[in-house]
């Protein structure tokens, strides 16, 4: 089956750049989804830049800008991997669902966590009163649904995609960690606070301990980080890429449960 794509097409009369007419050719709802969160970051980038107001030693933009990013990230992948399948099943009620559903947990997410930036509040762990308790839950709930949706797609992969190369091979994967790992990292670290403050740079992680974001980073990008990785086995080792890719694999596994230990410790 081909999975040719074009280098533009047109929307409304008018051609779109070669990325977003093959994210929308793949998908147009996560397509426009994933270019209006990059969008709307121009605005938050400026938003932190010039508001002072920060959340336990935090920056007040510093959260939502990072959740656009990522969620642009998530969405053009996905979009991405809908684009390999073929035209009947990634028109079909199930794919299309599958990509509303996504854009729907993530905007619901991304909106209110901004909105208690503009409001100087936190978002995540407050339970200062039943509304934002009830809020703080219902983004959990939305964090599982969004994630779950990887392996669903994951599956239409391997059922519909042939050849199954490196790179599909990879993303099928990939998709399947970020599901599994990010519900699991996500339910330990609903429960510990990261340490007040800034840490690293660019990211604000805290690397002595109590901090399990490293985890959860690795497990949420993994829909990333597998098909390049199955890119690579496919482009240097093409002899033996089921071996390598399973090394890689079971070594990004290992480097999640690794980020988990040192999260669970306490802060030192």
């Amino acid at each position: 089956m081909s999975t040719a794509t074009l280098p533009e097409e047109r929307h409304g009369g008018r051609r779109l750049p070669g990325v977003l007419a093959r994210l929308h050719r793949g998908q147009p709802a996560l397509a426009w989804f994933a270019a209006a969160m990059l969008l709307l970051a121009l605005p938050t980038l400026l938003a932190l830049s010039l508001d002072p107001r920060t959340v336990h030693g935090v920056a007040n933009w510093a959260k939502p800008l990072k959740f656009m990013v990522s969620t642009a990230l998530f969405a053009a992948t996905m979009a991405w991997a809908i684009g390999l399948l073929p035209e009947a099943v990634r028109r079909s009620r199930t794919i299309v669902a599958l990509a509303w559903l996504a854009v729907g947990t993530a905007s619901f997410e991304v909106g209110y966590i901004s909105l208690q930036a503009a409001l100087g509040s936190p978002s995540h762990y407050n339970t200062a009163d039943a509304f934002h308790a009830a809020m703080f839950g219902l983004m959990g709930i939305a964090a599982v649904v969004l994630v779950s949706t990887q392996a669903v797609l994951a599956r239409a992969l391997l059922r519909h995609v042939r050849p199954l190369t490196p790179l599909v091979l990879g993303l099928a994967i990939g998709l399947v960690l970020t599901c599994v790992l990010s519900i699991l990292s996500g339910f330990l670290l609903g429960g510990l606070r990261p340490p007040a403050g800034s840490g690293l740079p660019l990211f604000g992680w805290h690397a002595g301990g109590g901090d399990l974001r490293p985890a959860h980073f690795l497990a949420v990008h993994a829909q990333q980080l597998l098909p390049l990785a199955g890119l690579a086995v496919q482009r240097l080792l093409p002899r033996r890429p089921a071996a390598a890719l399973c090394a890689f694999t079971a070594a990004y596994v290992a480097g999640w449960a690794w980020l988990v230990v040192i999260g669970l410790r306490p802060p030192g």
